[in-house]
């Protein structure tokens, strides 16, 4: 059954996971990854990078809306910068190690702009201790332009793979064929 992962303030109204589909919609709180008011103001424009697909507006924090349907509805998505860092919060329990890196190496036009906004509005350390291995891993261009200072990874171990290989630079133990390859 595919999943459609849906972040936000509030969990959908229960009628949503009624609907006799094929999806199963899985609800994640926005507000336990990212500071609340990251997702909520909405200010139109582009943010930062480059320009979102016809159609599409920036709302900030990550998140960007485009028409959809018959009726253009306003959709309301994660951009890529975004999307990356909910999947890694994923990671191990829903998403694997092999699958965030071949995801990671795919994403070499992010906005550096919007990385670093997100990165240190993160309130999760683990998430952003993946996302810069993985960055570093696949050598991104766009990684010399986040300041690395700003970002609070803070502080101690921690284990994100049992028998894992400890990483000493960003203290994560990841899967032992990840960390050789690095």
């Amino acid at each position: 059954m595919r999943e459609v992962h849906l972040y936000g303030q509030e969990r959908p109204p229960t009628w949503v996971g009624k609907l006799k589909l094929e999806t199963k919609f899985v609800f994640h709180n926005a507000g336990r990854l990212f500071n609340t008011h990251t997702t909520i103001h909405a200010a139109p424009g582009v943010e930062g990078g480059s320009q979102p697909p016809l159609g599409t507006h920036s709302l900030g924090g990550g998140l960007v809306q485009q028409p959809w349907g018959q009726w253009d509805w306003p959709l309301t998505l994660s951009a890529p910068e975004r999307a990356i860092l909910e999947l890694l919060d994923e990671v191990p329990q829903r998403e694997t190690f092999h699958q965030a890196d071949m995801l990671m190496e795919g994403l070499r036009t992010l906005s550096p702009k919007r990385l670093q906004k997100l990165l240190v509005e993160c309130r999760s350390v683990k998430v952003k201790r993946l996302f810069l291995w993985f960055a570093e891993r696949h050598n991104h261009a766009w990684l010399k332009q986040l300041h690395r200072e700003e970002i609070d990874l803070g502080s101690g171990k921690r284990m994100l793979q049992r028998g894992g290989k400890l990483d000493p630079k960003f203290n994560i133990t990841v899967p032992e064929d990840l960390h050789a390859g690095r």
